[in-house]
């Protein structure tokens, strides 16, 4: 009997990639941003695809925020501003715990109203 690719069990996380998907999420609330995902994503994608695609996901929604402060930087002056900057900023922190969460269970989180810049 031949076994085809999508019967397969999900290839299980081994050894630190638990870890480094978990950091890639939290990269924001230790202070490295967008440079962490960045680093583990060019390190890890030919290693690791469970690692390269957390990393991935983190990387594409920590510049999607970018992108979303940058947008609402003009709206200050119009003083709605400021309310969707701490929006977006809650947001991003309780996404990013959610996002950690699920990579310590060995998945993969897929941020809303994330733009996919990096495939």
């Amino acid at each position: 009997m031949e076994t085809t690719s999508s019967s397969l069990p999900p290839q299980t996380p081994r050894g630190n990639d638990k870890i480094w998907s978990i950091l890639s999420h939290l990269s924001a609330l230790i202070g490295v941003g967008l440079i962490l995902p960045l680093v583990v994503y060019l390190a890890m994608k030919g290693d690791s695809e469970y690692v390269a695609n957390n990393a991935r996901e983190a990387l594409n929604f920590h510049l999607s925020l970018l992108i979303y402060g940058l947008c609402c930087i003009p709206l200050i002056f119009v003083v709605i501003g400021i309310p969707l900057l701490v929006l977006i900023g809650l947001a991003s922190l309780v996404l990013a715990i959610v996002a950690a969460i699920k990579a310590s269970d060995g998945g993969c989180y897929h941020y809303p109203l994330t733009i996919r810049l990096v495939s």
